[in-house]
């Protein structure tokens, strides 16, 4: 695994901060999509009668992954389910940068799940997609 997250709890007091680190940028994708899940539910308790697949594509990564992680929401909302795992893929054709990915999941459930957060949507605030060096990282705040 070439990616990792943390949370940043000096950030946003009322809110949830992370930062999610990769070797690529799909590295970092699959940091800050762990790091969403996990900030919803443990995926570890939600079992995977859900499915949904879901390509979306950008010339800037930064909105694209933007828009993911607010699509991970927006299906938490929209049929009321939790994820266990959201398996994706990235990759460049020219200028657009391409999302191929499956949320997996299963409808809350206040006795089987270990449910954390009820996220609201992600923020603009603070939110930066960069690369240094050889690393990629992203800032996001959580308004929950």
């Amino acid at each position: 695994m070439a990616w990792s997250f943390q949370f940043l709890e000096e950030i946003a007091l009322a809110d949830i901060a992370f930062e999610a680190e990769g070797e690529s940028v799909e590295e970092v994708f699959r940091g800050a999509t762990q790091a969403l899940l996990e900030s919803m539910a443990n995926p570890s308790t939600v079992s995977d009668g859900w499915e949904r697949a879901i390509e979306r594509s950008d010339t800037d990564q930064s909105a694209l992954l933007f828009d993911w992680l607010s699509e991970l929401v927006y299906w938490k909302d929209a049929a009321g389910v939790v994820f266990r795992e959201a398996p994706l893929t990235l990759r460049q054709e020219g200028e657009v940068w391409l999302l191929h990915a499956r949320l997996i999941g299963a409808p809350v459930d206040y006795q089987t799940q270990e449910l954390h957060a009820d996220v609201k949507g992600v923020t603009k605030h603070l939110y930066e997609l960069k690369q240094t060096g050889s690393r990629w990282s992203v800032r996001v705040v959580l308004d929950v």
